[in-house]
């Protein structure tokens, strides 16, 4: 195992270099059968991410240490091309990205995903990608060529496009209104692009105005699609979270405190209306107008645990 500088631009963050053994992660009871992650850890270190709790789990840093350390699996690409040259693969579908960003800055340096798109272009296999990163759009020449030999879906995260709640929340994520100009650059190149808008925080994010800002903003940046879900937290992202909620948000922390108590989602009455909600701004707005509009359903953060690897 290597160590490498820090970035410069960001030199609280190392980068671990692990050669990998496998690149594909199988996956049961998800609407893909197969997921891959090029990089572990995130850089984005957004303070509700679902993934703080895998860390833990794994006795890893899970507070404010995590993100500082990312682990590059520098060879996955050839592994992965590997792996998809076997007489057993059936070209089924993979989800790139689930537990950590495939366009963190980390891909600025080592390029990994690029490679991985390039390899799953080679075998056309369908790919579905989640990523908060308008580096995206350096592989446009890439994600076209996939998508003419695969089925293919960007899926950009962005759960609002308010200024306060966003640097306070993900602190080292690019801009919403960077993602959505991302998003046009893709979709007039013909990439199909979703929006997640999640997680949405319950006193923050959820006010009505604010749901519509976003929807308005994606409709306008040519998504095809849209779904919305609540924060999730358990332990390992629960503590970070109501920590930075408690320093920015004070007068929330004892509304947090009791409605999360002994459970990390909120129960159906509170989450349904705002999806509701989101739903009806989707058809007003005309998201994705035409045969392909749709809402998607989310997949829960407890069943994106068989990601994490």
């Amino acid at each position: 195992m290597a160590t490498v500088a820090p970035d410069p631009r960001r030199v609280d963050v190392e980068y671990l270099e692990q050669p990998c053994k496998s690149a594909l992660n199988r996956v049961k009871g998800m609407p893909f059968n197969w997921s891959l992650n090029p990089y572990m850890g995130c850089e984005h270190r957004c303070a509700f991410c679902y993934v703080r709790a895998f860390e833990k789990r794994a006795d890893r840093a899970s507070d404010d240490r995590y993100g500082r350390s990312v682990r590059v699996k520098t060879n996955v690409a050839d592994v992965l091309r590997r792996e998809l040259a076997r007489a057993s693969w059936r070209q089924e579908s993979v989800a790139v990205g689930a537990a950590t960003d495939p366009y963190q800055p980390a891909e600025g340096r080592y390029r990994l995903t690029r490679a991985c798109l390039e390899a799953f272009g080679d075998y056309s296999t369908p790919v579905g990608l989640i990523t908060r990163g308008p580096m995206i759009v350096r592989d446009v020449d890439v994600l076209t060529r996939l998508a003419r030999r695969a089925q293919l879906t960007v899926n950009f995260s962005i759960p609002t496009v308010d200024d306060e709640i966003w640097r306070r929340t993900e602190p080292g994520t690019a801009h919403p209104r960077q993602r959505l100009r991302a998003i046009e650059r893709l979709a007039a190149a013909g990439v199909r692009v979703g929006v997640g808008m999640a997680p949405i925080l319950p006193g923050l994010s959820d006010r009505p105005e604010l749901l519509e800002a976003v929807v308005r903003a994606v409709r306008d940046a040519g998504a095809v699609s849209i779904w919305a879900n609540l924060l999730y937290l358990r332990e390992g992202t629960r503590e970070h979270f109501l920590e930075v909620l408690g320093r920015h948000w004070p007068e929330l922390l004892p509304i947090y405190t009791q409605e999360y108590q002994g459970r990390g989602y909120l129960p159906t009455e509170k989450v349904e209306p705002v999806q509701k909600t989101v739903k009806e701004l989707a058809r007003r707005f005309e998201v994705g107008a035409g045969p392909r509009r749709h809402l998607a359903p989310p997949p829960r953060p407890e069943q994106l645990s068989l990601l994490a690897s």
